[in-house]
């Protein structure tokens, strides 16, 4: 399941919760391209909420969106316990240099935060 909202403008957030399948992550990015027609950049908030199984295509696709997209993205925040997320998150930061920040779940709020702020 995707539930998405907006913090301003150009800032959208998704807290994605189930499965993260080819379904799933093509229904993400579809809603991300999107917002990148309306906004020159966007600010993106990525929320895990226990998501309960990873398929390996969808985390190759989740993990070159950044790079394909790169000029289109101003940051993103990724809220997850998981350090194998916020590892890929960081390799993606050291590519393409997207700020990039991981937050735990406790720390939600400082990436809603920090999402917002222009």
């Amino acid at each position: 399941m995707l539930l998405n909202f907006s913090f301003s403008d150009n800032s959208v957030g998704y807290i994605i919760e189930g499965s993260m399948d080819y379904k799933a992550v093509q229904e993400l990015k579809a809603a991300i391209l999107e917002m990148l027609k309306e906004h020159d950049t966007i600010n993106l908030y990525l929320e895990d909420k226990n998501i309960d199984r990873f398929t390996l295509d969808a985390i190759f696709i989740a993990s070159i969106f950044p790079m394909q997209h790169l000029r289109k993205l101003n940051k993103i925040a990724m809220v997850t316990n998981r350090k194998w997320i916020h590892a890929i998150a960081n390799f993606n930061k050291a590519l393409v240099g997207v700020e990039i920040r991981n937050f735990t779940i406790e720390e939600r709020l400082d990436a809603i935060s920090w999402i917002a702020e222009d």
